[in-house]
């Protein structure tokens, strides 16, 4: 994307999310395709230039949401501009409603078994209309990738959701995207599932109108501690390149 921001060794891009699903709608439109969508969040920014591969594929993502608050927050210290927040569940969401309506067939891969069943049988209570063509658990041995490939494709989804958690999920979509031969959208969607499913809770709307989702999460799932001690360095990081810039521009 021409305005796709740069934030330390990530992207993302400041778009609302009405502005998200015109870019979507338009995906649909379009010859091409699979159109990868990806969260950007801080932890990422540690994660991602790791792996080469990962890292391109990142890069050359055709959306990169501002699923973190720490993005939000980084976008407002190293460019001064406002950006909401666009978590992946809520996008995800979007989607469903949008190929609800549109009337696109639907694919969602990964989690647990009992975890993808209940996320179905929720997302077809939501949108009745919603047309999921196929689902799959994540436990799939890679000997038996070839069969999956060739059940999404034989759906003719137009719209894949990768569950696997990150960075498994975007490794794979890096992996597989090009033998994906009808699907318009594909997102990886980290834990949206058990969200979905109910077995994760979010945030009370409180928490979340306050940008607090994170420390909630925290609280409820202290073992987030392991991926949220990133956290600090990434504030240092972002504070140093602040202060970097402001120093070229005297």
């Amino acid at each position: 994307m021409d305005n796709r921001l740069k934030i330390l060794n990530i992207w993302v891009d400041p778009l609302t999310k009405k502005e998200f699903i015109r870019k979507i709608r338009s995906f649909f439109k379009s010859d091409g395709g699979p159109h990868v969508i990806f969260a950007a969040n801080p932890e990422k920014n540690f994660s991602v230039p790791r792996d080469l591969i990962l890292y391109e594929t990142f890069k050359n993502a055709d959306l990169l949401l501002p699923d973190g608050i720490g993005m939000v927050i980084a976008v407002r210290l190293l460019y001064g501009l406002k950006i909401e927040r666009v978590p992946g569940v809520e996008m995800m969401d979007a989607i469903c409603a949008l190929a609800e309506e549109e009337e696109r067939r639907v694919f969602i891969f990964g989690s647990k078994e009992a975890v993808n069943k209940k996320a179905v049988e929720v997302l077809k209570k939501k949108y009745p209309k919603l047309c999921i063509v196929g689902r799959s658990h994540g436990y799939v041995k890679e000997n038996r990738m070839a069969l999956l490939l060739e059940k999404i494709n034989r759906t003719r989804a137009e719209v894949l959701f990768v569950a696997l958690g990150s960075p498994k999920q975007e490794r794979w979509i890096a992996r597989y995207k090009d033998s994906l031969r009808t699907v318009k959208v594909c997102q990886g969607i980290g834990g949206s599932l058990d969200t979905i499913a109910g077995h994760v809770k979010r945030a009370p709307d409180l928490w979340q109108k306050l940008q607090m989702e994170w420390l909630y999460r925290l609280i409820k799932e202290p073992k987030r501690i392991k991926r949220q001690k990133v956290l600090p360095i990434f504030v240092i990081e972002l504070l140093k390149e602040r202060l970097r810039r402001q120093r070229l521009e005297r």
